[in-house]
């Protein structure tokens, strides 16, 4: 421990909390305080930053994620609703209003299904692949930046431990 950590100068804002609750309730196991503590606040500060940088490229999260969803796709870049709102987790109802917006800023269009004359396909416009091609690059570049305090093998060390931790929660609900 160098001399600075020993005076606390290098501690963060859950080592402050931590220690709150040490000294409250001393008997208690912490660290995963800390630890559940740091992902989060460090989750919610990239997640503002990449919500802001979005906001300026003309999306918000949820659109962001509708388009992400029709890219990862591949060519020729059409989904049908039923399957944009399975890769969301969304309704039908959910999904409606991202559409409208999406297609209002010439980021979508929705076609006649040529398989079923009852459904729709939602293609991605040039103008859409251009934003969401835009909105992912500067957003690698972000966390990129982000994780630069770490080594390659600190990172690769880092992924290995939340790849464990996330696999654990596989087969739980995800909500927001």
């Amino acid at each position: 421990m160098t001399e600075d950590a020993a005076k606390g100068d290098d501690q963060d804002a859950v080592d402050k909390i931590v220690a709150q609750w040490h000294r409250e309730l001393p008997d208690l196991e912490l660290e995963s305080m800390a630890l559940y503590g740091r992902m989060h606040r460090i989750s919610q500060k990239l997640g503002a930053r990449l919500h802001e940088m979005r906001v300026r490229q003309g999306l918000g999260r949820n659109e962001f994620d509708v388009l992400a969803s029709i890219r990862r796709s591949g060519e020729p870049f059409t989904l049908s609703p039923k399957e944009i709102g399975a890769t969301l987790m969304l309704s039908s109802g959910g999904l409606t209003g991202r559409l409208d917006k999406l297609e209002a800023a010439g980021f979508v269009e929705r076609l006649p299904d040529p398989a079923d004359r009852r459904g729709l396909k939602v293609r991605m416009t040039e103008r859409g692949r251009e934003v969401i091609e835009e909105a992912v690059r500067t957003g690698i570049d972000l966390q990129l930046e982000t994780l630069a305090v770490l080594t390659e093998e600190e990172q690769a060390q880092l992924g290995a431990l939340l790849r464990k931790l996330h696999l654990g929660f596989e087969d739980q609900p995800f909500g927001d």
